[in-house]
């Protein structure tokens, strides 16, 4: 089989995620005729089809699917190269790719790293914001924020702290409303605002006695960032970070007795820690984390 060109493989990743040459090509920014002759080209070094038309779009095949992890580690490789590329030897400068939890990503880091701009200027940063956990192994990324212990044994992790996860609700939900009285009639008697799926927070719940129900709640949603807009306008009861709910008066906890702890770490490939970029990050990050804990 003769070498791949990178091209091909991207072409081939967005027809993938978007189903459609149009939708791919729109994604690249290329013609849709270019992302069609790529098409063509990988599924003739490949020697099968690599997508079948259906009426709701392009249907990989079993190929493809199995393609699709190389292909990723491929476009993992190459943003690598154009990071490590975009700063000189020894410099703290260029591209530093982060990933986050989605609150984390947009309510914590957000400050943190305009305070590290400002002192090197020469940093930019590639912010991924996904509860998922990304590759570092593969180096999706260069730095993650994570609320769990790493379980790969090869990355670089430093422990910061404990940030304590606490139930409130919007003043203006407790003036109609009124505070429960006890976890036990928080499902019952109060309007709570959660998750769709099965979590780590909803598992807490179940172990402290409170097994929730779907009527049990006025808004549900995986999505995190959702769940603290409800939170702020007043949908019901929710969970926050206690240092997160810290920085707005109008969100008032509610039955102080219940926390949960969310362990919180920085973790990065062996590889990287060495470089200066990514090391002023983690330095960076750690410090304003600590402090963002220390504020509860």
């Amino acid at each position: 089989m003769r070498s791949l060109d990178w091209a091909l493989c991207r072409s081939f990743l967005a027809v993938l995620r978007d189903r459609s040459l149009s939708g791919a090509a729109r994604t690249l920014g290329v013609a849709h005729p270019t992302i069609r002759r790529h098409l063509d080209e990988l599924e003739a070094v490949m020697g099968a089809p690599l997508f079948v038309r259906s009426p709701t779009g392009l249907v990989p095949t079993d190929l493809a699917l199995e393609l699709r992890e190389p292909a990723e580690t491929m476009e993992a490789a190459a943003a690598r190269m154009v990071r490590t590329a975009s700063s000189e030897a020894g410099a703290i400068a260029g591209a530093v790719r982060i990933t986050a939890s989605e609150v984390m990503g947009a309510e914590v880091l957000p400050p943190i790293l305009a305070a590290l701009k400002q002192r090197h200027p020469a940093l930019c940063f590639e912010l991924s914001l996904s509860n998922d956990i990304e590759n570092l192994l593969r180096r999706d990324a260069d730095i993650a924020v994570r609320m769990t212990r790493p379980t790969q044994d090869d990355l670089v992790a430093r422990k910061i702290g404990v940030i304590p996860v606490g139930l409130y609700a919007h003043e203006s939900w407790i003036a109609r409303h009124g505070e429960p009285a006890s976890l036990e009639t928080l499902g019952t008697k109060h309007c709570l605002i959660g998750y769709d799926r099965d979590t780590a927070i909803l598992r807490a719940l179940a172990a402290m006695g409170l097994s929730t129900a779907p009527s049990d709640y006025a808004f549900r949603s995986d999505n995190d960032l959702a769940q603290l807009a409800a939170l702020r306008a007043g949908l019901g009861i929710g969970f926050c970070q206690i240092p997160l709910a810290a920085r707005d008066a109008r969100l008032r906890r509610v039955l102080p007795g219940f926390v949960i702890e969310m362990e919180t770490w920085l973790v990065t490939h062996p590889n990287l820690r060495g470089v200066h970029r990514v090391r002023a990050t983690m330095d960076a990050l750690a410090t304003g984390l600590a402090g963002h804990i220390r504020a509860g």
